[in-house]
């Protein structure tokens, strides 16, 4: 979808609103991010720096503008609200009720403009009894089920290395969302509120873990189907350190993995749940490091690929020849309020306006 021409307000901080408000500039949208004068966004100020600035804030804030305004005075909502006028879409992370008592809810911002789509990213949504509690990732996926299911069988549950819950239920799924909204905007409708809630989005990816458990299937940790149950899909340690993914659900990759490792009797317990089976392939994975099984099972149609680290990921063949690293570089992150007075020129401010904003502090 082509989002140039559609102007997107982003009044969040940290990572899922970001992420999601990245993720419509991607696609051409104008994203202008409102910050607080002075501070702006946290994660401006998360090490590691760069020139001065997170890289962290850097990756997921390219190709936006920042402009600051105190919404907490009257004079920095007024100019607030005629960027509203302009605006397509606003994206916001307050806990619930915030925005009201800055006078700024949605029954504010859809009068003043029908057919503007507004997000509100939040960690539980806006009612239940956990509307208004504080949390972070790790909590919301420690409710919604997918915390208690990472780990070793034996072991605690692992937070996961991804934030699952801030960038699919965060940031991708309200980008989605506000994309359908677009649509309808488009085709005639009126804007409409989004309620975001970053555990509705973790817990509605357990679909299939849930659909298994009410169908009377154990689902706990580490008796997952995909979560190294079988031998044929299970990560293996090899020889000098190394780690090596076995994927090998269908049948056909299987029996190609189990004949290229001279092992046929390992064909018919391919969801065997003994540990023998497992067993079997953690001996003969350690035999071999990693790079000399990638050499032996690279032309193999079977699923199986070399467990890469960070400083590998970049020099994988199919990572370079897609240049995924190098697109997420492609734009400037903008300073704190370096085009507050160019996005205020272009709704109609004069120098004279702006100046007298930025001398009382309200922008």
């Amino acid at each position: 979808m082509d989002l140039t021409g559609i102007r997107v307000l982003d009044l969040t901080r940290l990572l899922p609103g970001a992420y999601c408000t990245m993720l419509l500039a991607g696609m051409g949208a104008d994203v202008v991010k409102v910050e607080e004068p002075g501070t702006g966004d946290y994660m401006r100020w998360t090490p590691p720096l760069v020139d001065g600035q997170s890289a962290l804030f850097n990756a997921i804030n390219r190709n936006k503008r920042s402009v600051t305004i105190n919404l907490k005075a009257a004079p920095g909502r007024d100019v607030l609200l005629s960027l509203v006028d302009t605006a397509d879409v606003l994206v916001e992370g307050n806990r619930p009720g915030v925005m009201d008592r800055l006078l700024l809810g949605w029954d504010v911002l859809h009068a003043r403009n029908p057919r503007l789509v507004m997000c509100s990213i939040t960690g539980y949504g806006q009612d239940g009894p956990y509307a208004g509690r504080a949390g972070h990732d790790l909590n919301y996926m420690a409710i919604a089920g997918g915390l208690g299911l990472n780990g070793e069988r034996d072991g605690p549950p692992v937070p996961l290395s991804v934030q699952v819950a801030d960038i699919g239920g965060g940031g991708l799924q309200p980008a989605v969302a506000i994309l359908g909204a677009l649509v309808g905007v488009q085709r005639g409708g009126q804007g409409r509120w989004i309620d975001a809630s970053m555990t509705d989005g973790a817990v509605s990816w357990l679909k299939l873990a849930f659909a298994a458990h009410r169908a009377g299937e154990r689902v706990a940790r580490g008796d997952q189907r995909l979560s190294g149950r079988y031998p044929c899909y299970r990560v293996y340690a090899c020889k000098g350190g190394g780690f090596y993914s076995v994927a090998a659900l269908e049948p056909k990759f299987w029996n190609a993995l189990c004949q290229a490792l001279e092992m046929p009797d390992l064909i018919e317990r391919q969801y065997s749940e003994d540990v023998d089976a497992q067993a079997t392939l953690e001996e003969i994975f350690a035999t071999r490091t990693r790079d000399q099984w990638q050499q032996k099972l690279s032309a193999l149609d079977a699923c199986c690929e070399p467990v890469l680290a960070m400083d590998e990921v970049a020099s994988h063949p199919q990572i370079a020849a897609r240049q995924v690293l190098e697109q997420g570089e492609v734009g400037h992150a903008p300073h704190l309020g370096e085009h507050t007075e160019e996005v205020l020129r272009e709704i109609g401010f004069d120098q004279e306006r702006i100046e007298v904003l930025r001398s009382q502090s309200f922008i």
